[in-house]
């Protein structure tokens, strides 16, 4: 049964080298797309469960054992973010005929956008530090593909940006790599947990750690490492938007998560503690610059940034409930933030416009699309009983089960900030009186709904049932304080 851990990447992977044959037949690829998503979605749901059944699957490829050779580990920790990041391809592939063009369509976005998704969901299954920097090269590739979708002159001085400060972050990542095989002999992560505990360097490995958490930093858009984040993010097709606000930043968090509670635990005073006020200052930042612009896909793109702090506020407090509660909210953000990306990107197409100041009365000609945004802007800020509040609740418990109560009190005007940055959108743009020069595109509008309300379906149930769900992030957040359990599962000790 080891095997399966393959097929999350190895299906994505070869449907995007067909696709390439099938790229100017936009019916027959838009289909073959949407229905190897859907395939590979089954298969990720099917795998998941059997994680949860039967525990932690390990392949080891070309039959050499951890850690001589690569391994996949599909637990309950990747597997959730793979299934997650399913739960969006899904929509985004729905979304992908009505919001690009027949020309960037045909222009190879069906094969980047597989394999993006197999870079992302190879980083979450990986148990290799360097196939990480691998996986984490697969994604990048599709991104600056995809990033530069339909030649525009904006899109390309912001590409440039994103490129070189992802190199920068690359070559940061596979040097801090080579420095840590040198000291500890390996690069798997399960061996590398077991050595850094042998290793009587801890002066040296604590230097590697901040490294590489400022390789993971960069890419999840830390403060201060934020500021390339928001305008690259909002200059591609809508789609795209979604796609990388959902998972490429997901993907540092990850990676922060697990090497911070699996390798570097040796000194929590002082990595762990840095953590916790970086994601104060990062929540700080995040809304100052959500509430400093009018353009509303530069509010949702700024949104990313107190989300990611949410999430480091959970990691920063290194004890079982924040972790259970970074992992929650981990969940809860990607889907919520690919609704918003889309549903802001459906808006701006139909008013003419993403300048607030330009927009009023939407809701009269667009009802649907004023009621779904309301929703979604109490579901990002948290308001009870949507998921944001679930991981929230857990968030602030777990810092202040630490005595960190300043910066739970932080995270709690953090949130009420995020809800005003939305909802100005919905009071400005959709409320007020009816602007009778806005000629209504009703077709376009039906076309943007289903893979939006799909979305934001999965987020309502996700804290609506969260007597369902928090079971299994709580058991996710204890595997995460004992990493034995990873080490013992990946080298069978």
């Amino acid at each position: 049964m080891s095997n399966l851990a393959v097929l999350p990447i190895l299906i994505p992977l070869i449907a995007g080298i067909i696709a390439i044959f099938f790229h100017k037949k936009l019916p027959i690829v838009r289909v073959f797309s949407q229905v190897l998503t859907i395939i590979n979605a089954g298969v990720v749901g099917y795998i998941l469960w059997y994680v949860y059944q039967n525990g932690t699957i390990v392949l080891e490829s070309g039959d050499w054992t951890a850690p001589y050779g690569i391994v996949l580990v599909a637990d309950m920790l990747s597997m959730t973010l793979v299934m997650t990041t399913n739960i969006i391809a899904i929509a985004a592939v729905f979304f992908a005929p009505k919001s690009l063009n027949e020309q960037q369509e045909a222009f190879y976005f069906y094969t980047f956008y597989f394999l993006l998704i197999a870079g992302v969901s190879g980083a979450f299954m990986t148990g290799d530090l360097f196939n990480l920097f691998v996986f984490f090269e697969v994604l990048l590739m599709a991104s600056y593909a995809l990033i530069v979708l339909g030649g525009g002159k904006v899109q390309l001085r912001e590409s440039l940006k994103y490129v070189l400060i992802n190199l920068f972050s690359s070559m940061l990542f596979v040097t801090t790599i080579a420095f840590l095989y040198s000291v500890v002999g390996t690069v798997n992560m399960a061996q590398i947990a077991q050595r850094v505990q042998e290793v009587d360097q801890t002066g040296i490995l604590t230097t590697i750690g901040i490294l590489l958490f400022f390789v993971f930093g960069t890419k999840a858009a830390l403060f201060p490492l934020y500021y390339w984040l928001p305008r690259p993010y909002i200059v591609p097709n809508p789609v795209v938007s979604a796609l990388f606000g959902a998972l490429l930043t997901k993907v540092g968090i990850y990676s922060i998560i697990r090497v911070f509670s699996l390798i570097f635990v040796h000194e929590p005073g002082v990595t762990h503690q840095l953590f916790l006020w970086i994601a104060a200052l990062t929540l700080i930042f995040g809304v100052i610059g959500a509430l400093s612009t009018n353009n509303i896909k530069l509010i949702v793109a700024y949104n990313i940034i107190p989300a990611v702090g949410f999430m480091m506020l959970g990691i920063g407090a290194f004890n079982s409930t924040g972790m259970s509660g970074a992992v929650y909210y981990l969940v809860h953000d990607m889907i919520i933030k690919a609704a918003l990306f889309l549903l802001v990107g459906a808006v701006s197409y139909l008013a003419g416009t993403s300048d607030l100041r330009k927009m009023r009365g939407l809701i009269h000609h667009y009802p649907l699309f004023g009621w779904l945004f309301f929703l979604s802007a109490f579901v990002l800020a948290g308001i009870p009983p949507f998921s944001g509040f679930i991981g929230k609740l857990l968030l602030i418990q777990g810092a202040m089960e630490t005595g960190e109560v300043t910066i739970a009190m932080i995270s709690l005007l953090s949130s009420l900030l995020i809800l005003l940055s939305v909802m100005r959108i919905f009071v400005r743009g959709f409320w007020g009186e009816k602007d009778e020069s806005i000629q209504p595109n009703s077709k376009a509008a039906r076309g943007f709904i289903a893979p939006i309300v799909f979305l934001l379906f999965f987020s309502v149930v996700l804290g609506v049932g969260a007597e369902w769900f928090y079971p299994g992030a709580d058991a996710i957040g204890e595997y995460l304080m004992n990493p034995q359990d990873y080490i013992e599962s990946v080298l069978k000790e």
